[in-house]
């Protein structure tokens, strides 16, 4: 498996590492952080032909698409108490 590395893209300085997890299941995961964000991310599980040129491209892919999602603006949602109600079916 890959050891943590880190790696610069697009002005930002990404830390990635393979954690085990801290309960009894079996497989670990990639974390990643990014300098000028306080999150940190697990997105994807470590994979056995996982190399740190694979695992740059996914967490790149996945922290692009994650700030484009960030800067849509939000979708307003109806209150659970105002949903419509089903439409009475006849017999």
């Amino acid at each position: 498996m890959v050891q943590a590395f880190e790696f610069e893209d697009g002005g930002r300085t990404f830390k990635c590492s393979a954690e085990a997890p801290r309960k009894a299941r079996a497989e670990s995961w990639w974390w990643f952080g990014v300098s000028g964000d306080n999150n940190r991310y697990a997105p994807f599980q470590t994979a056995p032909d996982d190399t740190q040129a694979s695992v740059r491209t996914r967490v790149i892919a996945y922290y692009v698409d994650l700030l484009e999602r960030r800067s849509r603006p939000a979708v307003p949602r109806q209150h659970w108490a105002n949903r419509a109600k089903p439409a009475a079916t006849t017999p």
